[in-house]
C-alpha cells in the first residue's frame, strides 16, 4: 500500500488536529467544532486509537521538564542488532524514544533522568551495557525550544484551533511537585482523556484535590497532552534529524525562527560542536533537499553539520510502535524511577564511549 492511499481520510487528519488543540476537551465540544455530533466524534477516536492510528500521550513538560536532564544518545551496533537493541531498549523508562536511523549512528534515543548524574550512570549501566551495543555517544540538551505537543496536523481552520485552543495560564506561584502529582502525570499517561472523578478514583484521591492539581499543572503546560498519528497514515510520513552549528549570539533568534517552521517537530539546544539538533516531518525523502536550502537562504549563519533519516521508530514518547508507526503499547513515561547510581571509585561500567 503506498503511503498516499494509506493516509487518514480528510475527516480524521481534522478529528486529529482538534485533538491536538484540545485534547482533553469534551466531545460536545470537538464535535461542535467540526461540524458533527459527540457521538460520531467519540466513535471515530476509538475507531482510529483500535487501528493504532492515533492515540493520546501525556508527560512532563515545561518546568516540570526543566528539572529533568535531558540526552540524546546516538548508538552504534554489531552488524544485524540493530533492531533487537531497539527493542530492548524500548522497555526502559528512561527511554522516551528510540529510532532505528540512516546516519552518523544506528540508533538514536531519547534518554530522560531525574539529574545529570543519573543520567549518566543510566546511560553507561544499562544503554551501553545492552547486548549488541558497541559504542554511545551522549548530548545533552539544556533547552527544548519546540517539542512534539505543539507540532499541528494543520488540517483546521486557524478560527477553529483557536476557539478550541485553552488560553494561556496568569498564574506564576511556584511549582510545587510531590508524589501525588508524580502518580496523577502517570494516570494520565494511561489515559490521556480521564476525568478527574475517574482519576481520583484510581489514586485514592479526593476528586477535588485532582481536580485542582490537574488544572494547575495542565494551565501552566508542566503536563503536555499531545496527539499523535502513525507516521504511515500521515501526511508528513518521513522523519529526519538535523545537526546544526550556529553562532552562541545567534542561538536564541534561530531556534526561535526554526520552531516556527510547518515542518519542525523538534528542536533543542546541545551542548555540543553542533549546538542545535531539528527534527522535522516530510512528506518525502526528497524534501530535505528543498526544506535545507530554505533554511540556508533564511539564516545564512546556519551550518548543517549532519543528517539522519528514520528508517523505523520503536518507541516515540512512551508508545511502542509497529513497523508501519501503529501504537502496539505503552511504557509509563516514568522519569522519576530511581537510577542506581555507581559508589565513587567503581570502574565496572566501561562501555559508554564518545
Amino acid at each position: 500500500m503506498s503511503e498516499e492511499s494509506a493516509m487518514l481520510s480528510e475527516q480524521d487528519l481534522k478529528l486529529a488536529d482538534a485533538l491536538q488543540a484540545a485534547p482533553r476537551a469534551s466531545w460536545s465540544t470537538l464535535g461542535r467544532a467540526l461540524g458533527v455530533g459527540a457521538v460520531t466524534a467519540a466513535r471515530r477516536w476509538d475507531a482510529l486509537v483500535a487501528r493504532g492510528d492515533a492515540w493520546l500521550t501525556a508527560y512532563a513538560g515545561g518546568e516540570l521538564a526543566e528539572r529533568l536532564a535531558l540526552a540524546f544518545v546516538a548508538i552504534d551496533c554489531a552488524p544485524g542488532a540493530a533492531l533487537s537493541v531497539a527493542s530492548a531498549l524500548a522497555s526502559d523508562v528512561h527511554v522516551a524514544t528510540i529510532e532505528h536511523v540512516a546516519g552518523p549512528c544506528d540508533l538514536l534515543a531519547h534518554v530522560v533522568a531525574p539529574s545529570l548524574r543519573e543520567l549518566g550512570a543510566h546511560v553507561a549501566s544499562r544503554v551501553a551495557t545492552v547486548p549488541g551495543v558497541t559504542r554511545v555517544r551522549t548530548t545533552v540538551s539544556p533547552r527544548m525550544f519546540t517539542e512534539g505537543s505543539r507540532w499541528r496536523v494543520r488540517a483546521i481552520s486557524p478560527g477553529q484551533r483557536e476557539a478550541l485552543s485553552p488560553k494561556p495560564a496568569r498564574r506564576r506561584s511556584p511549582l510545587r511537585f510531590d508524589p501525588a502529582d508524580r502518580e496523577l502525570i502517570l494516570a494520565l499517561g494511561a489515559d490521556a482523556r480521564a476525568s478527574a472523578a475517574a482519576l481520583a478514583g484510581s489514586l485514592g484521591i479526593g476528586a477535588t484535590t485532582v481536580r485542582r492539581r490537574l488544572d494547575g499543572l495542565l494551565s501552566r503546560g508542566a503536563i503536555r497532552v499531545r496527539c499523535e498519528i502513525a507516521r504511515s497514515v500521515s501526511p508528513a510520513p518521513v522523519t529526519v534529524t538535523l545537526w546544526l552549528r550556529v553562532p552562541p549570539d545567534k542561538l536564541e533568534t534561530t531556534a526561535r525562527s526554526l520552531a516556527m517552521a510547518p515542518e519542525v517537530r523538534m528542536c533543542a539546544a546541545l551542548t555540543a560542536a553542533e549546538n542545535l539538533m531539528l527534527v522535522v516531518w516530510l512528506p518525502s525523502p526528497q524534501d530535505v533537499l528543498a526544506l535545507e536550502a530554505r533554511l540556508v537562504a533564511k539564516l545564512p549563519w546556519l551550518e548543517i553539520t549532519g543528517r539522519a533519516v528514520t528508517l523505523r521508530s520503536v518507541k516515540l514518547m512512551g508508545r511502542l510502535l509497529d513497523f508501519a508507526g501503529r501504537g502496539t503499547g505503552r511504557v509509563p513515561l516514568d522519569f522519576w524511577a530511581a537510577v542506581p547510581v555507581p559508589e565513587h571509585g567503581d570502574r565496572s561500567v566501561h562501555r559508554s564511549g564518545g
